[in-house]
């Protein structure tokens, strides 16, 4: 099959193309939505009166960063899913870590945000597990789209750049408030 045979053999219909990338926005934005909830009030709760790293940005940086990097992951898993014709098991693997990372996006914000007013300090240590699994599966999900689509796996670089500092900014938290 000539590339474009091939391209055209796996190439959706732009209709359906737009309804897969707003699907991708969709969850993406819907764990945003998730994380959310859980620092609704605790921002300027607890977290308000804790100790922080000297490298803590303000609260108001956190939102619009997020916003473009949901973005981004959800253009990047986009692109991965439109090779899904010309190397099936490779793009499945590739989603399949995007989502093992997504899944640990969305339960680090809730424990590092939610159950530190019932358990404190350990809630803390509890995220920093969870946020250094998140860091090492973002790289896999990075190692996974580069075969795939390279545009994909560098779209990802600031998520995981990002990650890595939050990771940082948890460490810290933790070790300063316990």
């Amino acid at each position: 099959m000539t590339i474009a045979a091939e391209s055209r053999a796996v190439a959706p219909s732009p209709v359906r193309s737009a309804l897969v990338l707003l699907a991708f926005l969709a969850i993406s934005y819907a764990v945003a939505a998730v994380g959310g909830l859980a620092t609704f009030g605790n921002v300027d709760g607890w977290y308000a009166e804790a100790d922080t790293a000297s490298w803590t940005p303000p609260n108001a940086v956190f939102g619009p960063v997020w916003t473009v990097l949901y973005a981004l992951m959800s253009v990047a898993a986009w692109l991965v899913w439109h090779r899904r014709g010309v190397n099936p098991a490779a793009v499945r693997t590739a989603l399949l870590a995007y989502v093992a990372q997504l899944v640990l996006n969305a339960v680090w914000t809730p424990v590092f945000f939610g159950l530190y007013p019932a358990v404190g300090a350990p809630a803390l240590w509890v995220a920093l597990a969870i946020i250094a699994a998140l860091d090492v599966m973002v790289l896999v999900t990075m190692l996974r789209f580069w075969p795939v689509r390279r545009v994909a796996a560098v779209l990802l670089i600031p998520y995981w750049a990002w990650v890595l500092y939050a990771t940082t900014l948890n460490l810290a938290l933790a070790a300063l408030n316990s």
